[in-house]
């Protein structure tokens, strides 16, 4: 069984745009069951990238915090899931695209 790329612009069979009340997107996650086992070197690597492209710009910022919670499902103290992590991107991109908090 392949895994297709999900455009998130795409069209529902019937032709209207899918929107977030059709169905969890959680889904869109792959591998949500997956384990992760404990990779102390991984952590260190994905959390000096994270310290590296953290700069001046709320993107800089938000592909850091990305990038460091990506790293906690490698560590064994990280309590995390690929399913948080992408809900929470998701959230986040959600607040950008509507203009901030504080709009």
């Amino acid at each position: 069984m392949t895994e297709e790329a999900v455009d998130p612009d795409a069209q529902s069979e019937t032709g209207d745009e899918e929107t977030d009340e059709e169905e969890p997107d959680w889904q869109m996650a792959p591998n949500s069951e997956a384990e992760f086992s404990g990779d102390e070197e991984r952590v260190r690597v994905l959390r000096e990238i994270a310290e590296d492209v953290y700069g001046d710009s709320s993107e800089s910022r938000q592909l850091s915090a990305i990038l460091y919670r990506v790293s906690d499902l490698y560590d064994d103290a990280g309590d995390t899931s690929p399913e948080e992590i992408y809900l929470n991107v998701r959230h986040i991109m959600n607040i950008k695209e509507q203009g901030g908090l504080r709009r």
